[in-house]
């Protein structure tokens, strides 16, 4: 399905100093977030405590703020809506210190006259375990940025490895800079976010390096940067179809899933987003920047083509029992 139809190429590449400006400043912006107010780590990754509620009318949160005052245990502790009014979450960092201390039954006793309720759910994460997650989470990261840059350089070339992963480091900062800015939970829905952005935008970028690379091959007299706006064209149809419907989707999920995909949605908007600009505006200049050479690029394909070719040769003289 052909979205777009056009008789000319975008000038894409014309648009990439204008581009690099925006990124480079929507970066540094994320990365001056992430140092002044930092990330919002849930309880996850922080450890604490989450009790969620469940009331047969609205929740009373003001009664129940001034009920959990008086239990020290509760100090500091959050109330907020959990999709309707009638069900709420309270968010501690503490936990109990003692194993036989029920949170449970303390929240209850705490709780006495503010209306029928049910307690539904307490999840209890420890300060080391949180401290564990936190590290393996950052692990992960590094690691599948590690992988993609290993893939990319063998199945393409070293340049375009490095224009992918700047893209993923640039699509990653973004997110992370939106969750801090608006005071997002970072828990490990949202790690999960971060790793499918990491999927998404590189598949994307995959796509318009192939496009690329079959230009490259087919055009030989063609200057990269003309070679580039006519990939980036011919795939632009198919880039705003799946972005669009992979939008819709998750803004539906963001609107009506509930406050327990909230935080997951939220990142994967943001990313979806940035990774489809990036595709197009920051990986495919870095391309340009870095000085691949698309005659050398040809002179490589020869040789290969050559070595292929040799031992082909090779192959059926021995097979022919001709050395």
């Amino acid at each position: 399905m052909e979205l777009f139809k056009y008789t000319k190429n975008v000038n894409f590449m014309g648009k990439s100093k204008f581009a690099l400006l925006l990124s480079i400043g929507l970066v540094l912006t994320s990365y001056v977030l992430l140092a002044t107010k930092g990330l919002n780590y849930g309880v996850d990754f922080a450890g604490g405590t989450i009790i969620q509620v469940k009331y047969t009318n609205a929740a009373p949160i003001d009664v129940m703020r001034e009920k959990l005052k008086s239990d020290m245990m509760f100090e500091g502790a959050s109330i907020t809506e959990f999709g309707s009014a009638d069900e709420v979450v309270i968010r501690m960092k503490t936990t109990s210190s003692s194993v036989t201390v029920d949170i449970g039954d303390v929240t209850r006793e705490a709780l006495k006259g503010t209306g029928e309720y049910e307690i539904r759910r307490v999840d209890i994460v420890g300060p080391t375990v949180g401290k564990e997650l936190k590290e393996k989470g950052i692990m992960s990261l590094i690691l599948a940025t590690l992988g993609i840059l290993i893939y990319v350089a063998f199945r393409f070339e070293w340049r375009f490895a490095v224009a992918s992963v700047v893209a993923l480091v640039h699509d990653v900062s973004i997110a992370l800079g939106a969750l801090a800015l608006f005071s997002v939970d970072v828990n490990l829905d949202v790690l999960a976010a971060l790793l499918t952005l990491l999927g998404y935008s590189l598949n994307d970028t995959i796509i318009v390096f192939d496009r690329i690379r079959e230009g490259i091959v087919a055009n030989k007299g063609t200057e990269l940067g003309e070679n580039i706006n006519e990939s980036v064209t011919k795939t632009l149809s198919r880039t705003t179809l799946t972005s669009l419907t992979t939008l819709f989707v998750i803004f539906t999920l963001f609107v009506y899933g509930g406050e327990i995909i909230h935080a997951f949605a939220f990142t994967l908007l943001v990313g979806i987003v940035v990774g489809t600009y990036s595709s197009i505006f920051v990986a495919s200049p870095i391309l340009l920047w870095f000085g691949f050479d698309v005659k050398q690029y040809h002179v490589k394909l020869a040789e290969k083509a050559k070595r292929e070719a040799e031992k082909k040769r090779m192959r059926e003289q021995y097979e022919s029992g001709v050395m």
